[in-house]
């Protein structure tokens, strides 16, 4: 057969929300719904959402679970990167990283900086379990989009590595 190879499959990916008071009381997830949108902006498959409570044993199940199991080839997380007691989302994604990214929340804090004084608070992380890319972004929909716009040239060619996918190197 002649022609170009066929084109890959757009990536896989999850957005888990992490918030014990939405997942207490329910309400809007505004946070989610801004990763939803900056996924679709990737032309990644959204396979799933979680809302889970700042517990870092169930953000580290979740977390195993669709890189393992839901095959998923990205999950962005929102929430829990702070200073509070109960910000505990970077260290539950450590647990389950098999190699750091750093590079990646570097750039979410450097994206952040010229929008709040409050950049350097963020202890989000960024790591590969597998073949999968796991991201921590910022709580709000507002810092998403701000940090979301400083990513979106590289992940698909992270995306594109870790699938092993022919890429071009620029």
């Amino acid at each position: 057969m002649t022609g170009a190879p066929p084109s890959e499959p757009p990536p896989r990916a999850a957005v888990i929300t992490v918030s014990s008071s939405r997942a207490r009381d329910g309400g809007e997830d505004a946070s989610g719904d801004a990763l939803a949108a900056y996924l679709a902006t990737l032309g990644a498959d959204l396979c799933g959402r979680e809302l889970i409570a700042d517990d870092r044993a169930a953000i580290e199940a979740v977390l195993r679970r669709w890189a393992d199991e839901g095959r998923c080839d990205l999950l962005l997380t929102t929430g829990g990167t702070g200073f509070a007691p109960s910000d505990v989302t970077p260290e539950a994604t450590e647990a389950v990283l098999e190699r750091k990214a750093p590079g990646i929340a570097e750039a979410i804090r450097a994206a952040s900086r010229p929008h709040t004084p409050h950049w350097m608070l963020s202890r989000g992380v960024a790591g590969i379990r597998g073949s999968t890319l796991i991201v921590n972004f910022p709580g709000s929909p507002k810092a998403i989009a701000e940090t979301g716009e400083a990513l979106a040239g590289a992940l698909p060619h992270a995306l594109a590595l870790l699938r092993e996918a022919p890429t071009e190197h620029s």
